[in-house]
C-alpha cells in the first residue's frame, strides 16, 4: 500500500507513435502528414549564415567570416529570407548506443550538415561565444535574416541528461551576458535515466523507429510551446588542503568568505583559515549518501571495464548488482548501525515556502541518502516525492512541486529495499522539507568521507574532524526556456 499521504500516480502519456510506411513522411501529433522537404526548408538556415557560423566557431573568431555578410549584401544580390523555425543540434554521437553516428546522418540529412554539431568536435560554450556572436555582429550591421534567425533559432539536445544540462548551461551564459533572447530547446532521448527528456514530454528512451521519429521531433521542436525550467546553483567549501576529483559539472571558484555564514547558522568552532570553493549548478537533483556511493563505484567499474556496459538496460542491470555490492541492501555486520545514518555527519538549514530565515530541519537517523529533487523524474521517470493530496501539502507547509516553482524537495532513502519500494512507487520517499535554499554543514566524526552526486556525476567528498565542509545549493536567478515535446 501506499502511503496515506499520497494520491495514485497518473498514467504517463507516451508521444504519438502511428507511422507512415513511407521512408518520406511520418504522421505527426495533430494527423498531418510531415514531408521531408517541407521541414527541411521550415528549419534550415540560410547557407551564408550557417557556413558563417560554423566557420567563426572553427576559427574561433566572428571578424575572420565577414566575407559572408559582404557577399550576401552586396549590391545586386537578391535579398534572402530566414527560415521559419531556424533548428540547431548538438549531438553526442557516443550516447544511443550503436544508432548515434546514423542518427547525427540524419539529422544532417534533413537540414543543413553545418547546422548538426558533433560534441566531440564543437562544445556548446563555443557555439555561444562565436556562432551566435556571428548572427549578432551581421544583425547589427543591418543584416535582416541574420536579425530574425537569430531571433527564432531553438536547439535540439540530442544525448542523456548529462548533455542536456551542458547545452543549458551554455546557453545561459546569453542571460549573463544580456544576450536576449535564449534559444529554446528541446531533447532527443540518447542516455540511460532521460529525466530531463521525460519531464518536458521528449519520452525516456531513443524511439525504436528512430529514422521517421527523427522528423516528427524536428516538427515539434520547431512548432512546440515553450516552457521554463528553474536551475540551481550549487557551491561547496572546504578546508583547503584536501584533494578533490571533481565531475565535469563542478569547478574551482572564487566566493565570498564564510564568515556570513557563520553569523546566520549556529557552527561548532572557528572556521578554516585558508577555503577551497567549487560551484556548478543542476537542472535535477543533488543527493548525499549511499545512492552516490553506488553511483561512484558503477561509473568507476564502467570506466575501467566500458565493454560492460553497452546500453541502457545493461548499465541498468550492473548498476542493481553494484547496489548490492556495495551494502546499500545488506549493510556489513561490522558495520556500527548507529554510524550508518547521515545524521551523524550532516546538519541541514533550509528556507522553507514563504519565509526568508535559515531554519535547521532534523535529519531522521534512518536516513542513509538524501536527495535535492527538482523535476518530477528522478531515476527514469520515477518520483519518490509523490503525488501529494492538498490537506498533506497544508499540513507540511508544501506547495504543489513543479519543475519551474522556485523551490526544491528533500526526501530521504533508508535503504536499498526502502528505496526499492520508493522507485516501485508502492510508497513515497521521506519527506523532509521543501525549500528555497539549502544549506548542507558536514562533519566528519567517525567518516573520513562523504559521497556526493549531482545530475548523475558523482564524486567522493572528504570532510573533516575539526572543520565543517559547507554545501550551499541556490536557485539561479533566471530559468532556462525548454520546448516541450507534448
Amino acid at each position: 500500500m501506499g502511503s496515506p499521504e499520497q494520491t495514485t500516480a497518473a498514467a504517463g502519456k507516451s508521444p504519438s507513435s502511428s507511422s507512415s510506411s513511407s521512408s518520406v513522411t511520418i504522421w505527426g501529433c495533430t494527423g498531418t502528414t510531415i514531408h521531408k522537404e517541407d521541414l527541411r526548408k521550415r528549419i534550415t538556415i540560410p547557407e551564408y549564415l550557417r557556413v558563417a557560423m560554423r566557420e567563426a566557431i572553427g576559427n574561433k573568431d566572428v571578424d575572420s567570416v565577414m566575407r559572408h555578410y559582404e557577399m550576401a549584401n552586396a549590391d545586386g544580390v537578391e535579398i534572402v529570407k530566414a527560415s521559419e523555425s531556424p533548428i540547431v543540434v548538438f549531438i553526442n554521437a557516443k550516447s544511443g548506443g550503436r544508432h548515434g553516428p546514423e542518427l547525427k546522418a540524419r539529422l544532417q540529412d534533413l537540414m543543413g550538415e553545418e547546422q548538426v554539431f558533433d560534441l566531440s568536435a564543437v562544445k556548446p560554450n563555443e557555439f555561444v561565444q562565436y556562432g551566435l556572436s556571428c548572427l549578432e555582429k551581421f544583425a547589427a550591421l543591418g543584416d535582416t535574416c541574420a536579425k530574425e534567425t537569430r531571433e527564432k533559432i531553438r536547439i535540439v539536445a540530442a544525448g542523456g541528461d548529462g548533455t542536456v544540462g551542458w547545452v543549458l548551461g551554455c546557453l545561459g551564459e546569453l542571460k549573463r551576458q544580456n544576450r536576449d533572447p535564449v534559444p529554446p530547446t528541446g531533447i532527443i532521448p540518447l542516455g540511460t535515466g532521460n529525466d530531463l527528456s521525460r519531464s518536458f514530454g521528449w519520452g525516456g528512451s531513443f524511439p525504436f523507429n528512430w529514422r521517421t521519429a527523427t522528423k516528427r521531433i524536428l516538427d515539434r521542436v520547431a512548432n512546440g510551446p515553450v516552457c521554463h525550467l528553474d536551475s540551481w546553483n550549487l557551491v561547496i567549501s572546504m578546508p583547503s588542503g584536501e584533494a578533490l576529483e571533481t565531475p565535469y559539472s563542478l569547478k574551482p571558484s572564487d566566493c565570498a568568505s564564510l564568515d556570513q555564514v557563520a553569523e546566520e547558522l549556529e557552527i561548532d568552532g572557528e572556521l578554516p583559515e585558508k577555503l577551497s570553493y567549487y560551484q556548478g549548478v543542476f537542472y535535477n537533483y543533488f543527493s548525499i549518501g549511499m545512492d552516490a556511493q553506488v553511483a561512484y563505484g558503477f561509473h568507476h567499474l564502467r570506466n575501467e571495464k566500458p565493454y560492460l556496459a553497452q546500453g541502457p538496460l545493461s548499465n541498468k542491470l550492473i548498476y542493481s548488482g553494484y547496489s548490492c555490492k556495495q551494502g546499500w541492501f545488506f549493510a556489513p555486520c561490522s558495520s556500527d548501525p548507529g554510524l550508518r545514518g547521515l545524521n551523524n555527519i550532516l546538519r541541514l538549514y533550509v528556507k522553507k515556502v514563504n519565509s526568508s530565515k535559515w531554519e535547521q530541519v532534523p535529519v531522521p537517523s534512518s536516513v542513509r541518502s538524501i536527495v535535492t529533487l527538482n523535476l518530477p523524474s528522478y531515476g527514469s521517470g520515477r518520483n519518490p516525492w509523490g503525488n501529494l493530496k492538498p490537506e498533506y501539502l497544508e499540513k507540511r507547509g508544501f506547495v504543489e512541486a513543479h519543475a519551474d516553482d522556485g523551490y526544491v524537495e528533500i526526501f530521504g532513502l533508508k535503504h536499498g529495499w526502502h528505496a526499492s519500494m520508493v522507485m516501485a512507487e508502492l510508497i513515497s520517499a521521506k519527506h523532509i522539507a521543501q525549500a528555497s535554499a539549502i544549506r548542507f554543514e558536514l562533519r566528519g566524526g567517525e567518516w573520513k568521507e562523504a559521497y556526493m552526486q549531482v545530475d548523475g556525476e558523482p564524486w567522493k567528498q572528504p570532510i573533516n574532524k575539526e572543520f565543517s565542509t559547507f554545501v550551499e545549493i541556490k536557485r539561479v536567478p533566471f530559468q532556462s526556456s525548454m520546448v516541450h515535446g507534448e
